[in-house]
C-alpha cells in the first residue's frame, strides 16, 4: 500500500482516524470531521508508532496499518484456531490473558494464537463442558464473558490462592461450603472417602458431604463435585477438570463451578490415576489426592 500521510484527505484517512481514536489516541476534532490528515493525527501516528516498536515516522505505511488493524480486534471479532500463519492481534493478547488469570496457562500472552493457546483453549472448552476442539469461536466466547468478573483486570501471575491460608481459614471455608462429594469408580470413592475425613477432621460443622450419587444430591442448593479415573466421554455436558493438567487447578475448579450450565453446579474431577487397578495405586497415593483436593477445594471456595 502507497504510505498514507499528512496532508491526504478521504476515506483512509478517516479509517485511521477512527481506529487510532477508539485506541485512545487524541485526534482534533476539525481533522476527523474533514477527513484530513493534519498534525494531531501526525502526532498520533508518531506516537502509535514509537509505542508499538516501529520505526519513527509520522506516516501510515504498510508495517504500521497491520499492527494498527491488529490492535482493534476485540475479543470475540473473529474466530480463532490454530493455522500457519498463527492469527495475532489484541483479541487473541485478550484472550490469552483470560484464560492465564482463569488456570488456563497459553504461556506469554504474545498475541498469537499458537500450540500453547489452542491447548489452553480446548482444556477450558472441557473444563466448561464444550466440545474441545481449541477452536474459539462465538461458545467460547459467551462462556468466557460469563466469567468476566473471575478474571477482568486482575494478574495472570501471583501467588497460589492457597498461599497464607492456614488451617483456621480452611476450616470456615468448609464450614461454609455446599457441597455433595460422589465417585464413578472404586479408587475414586477411596479418596473420595479420604476427602470427607479430612474435611470432619478439620471442622465439625463442614459442609461437605458424601452421596452415593449425582442423583442423591439433587436438587439441593450444593454444587455436586464427582470424582473419576476415567476421562470425560466425547460427548457430555458435564463440567470437567484433570488434575494432571498444567495451570491453577484451584482456579480452574472455580472456573467450573461458576460456568456449569446445572444449577446446582456439577463438576466432574478426573484423577490422575489408572483406571485399571493393579495394585500400583497405594495408599499414600490416595492420601496425597485426598489432602490435595481439600486444599483445592478450599481455595476455589475461598
Amino acid at each position: 500500500m502507497d504510505p498514507i500521510r499528512e496532508g491526504m484527505t478521504g476515506s483512509m484517512v478517516e479509517d485511521v482516524q477512527d481506529r487510532l481514536a477508539s485506541l485512545d489516541y487524541e485526534i482534533d476534532e476539525t481533522e476527523r470531521s474533514a477527513s484530513e490528515f493534519g498534525s494531531s493525527t501526525a502526532n498520533a501516528v508518531a506516537r502509535f508508532r514509537i509505542e508499538h516498536g516501529l520505526s519513527i515516522s509520522a506516516e501510515v505505511d504498510l508495517p504500521c496499518w497491520s499492527v494498527l488493524v491488529d490492535e482493534c480486534y476485540q475479543m470475540g471479532d473473529r474466530t480463532l484456531y490454530l493455522r500457519l500463519p498463527n492469527f495475532h492481534g489484541n483479541d487473541v493478547r485478550c484472550l490469552q490473558n483470560a484464560l492465564n488469570v482463569l488456570g488456563f496457562s497459553c504461556g506469554e500472552a504474545d498475541g498469537y494464537y499458537g500450540p500453547h493457546t489452542e491447548g489452553a483453549v480446548k482444556l477450558f472448552q472441557e473444563n466448561v463442558g464444550m466440545l474441545a476442539d481449541g477452536i474459539a469461536f462465538a461458545d467460547t466466547f459467551d462462556a468466557i464473558e460469563r466469567l468476566r468478573h473471575v478474571w477482568a483486570g486482575k494478574p495472570a501471575q501471583g501467588p497460589h490462592p492457597m498461599s497464607g491460608m492456614g488451617f483456621a481459614r480452611a476450616a470456615l471455608v468448609l464450614d461454609e461450603a455446599a457441597v455433595a462429594l460422589t465417585a464413578e469408580d472404586p479408587i475414586s470413592r477411596n479418596v473420595a472417602g479420604r476427602i470427607w475425613n479430612i474435611a470432619r477432621a478439620m471442622s465439625d460443622d463442614t459442609g461437605l458431604c458424601l452421596v452415593d450419587s449425582t442423583e442423591d444430591a439433587l436438587p439441593t442448593d450444593r454444587a455436586v463435585i464427582v470424582l473419576a479415573v476415567t476421562p470425560r466421554p466425547a460427548v457430555s455436558s458435564v463440567a470437567n477438570v484433570t488434575m494432571a493438567d498444567d495451570g491453577d487447578l484451584a482456579l480452574r475448579l472455580r472456573t467450573a463451578l461458576e460456568s456449569s450450565r446445572t444449577k446446582p453446579p456439577v463438576v466432574r474431577i478426573e484423577l490422575p490415576a489408572d483406571p485399571n487397578f493393579d495394585g500400583s495405586f497405594t495408599i499414600n497415593d490416595a492420601q496425597m489426592l485426598a489432602v490435595s483436593l481439600v486444599d483445592t477445594l478450599c481455595a476455589a471456595l475461598s
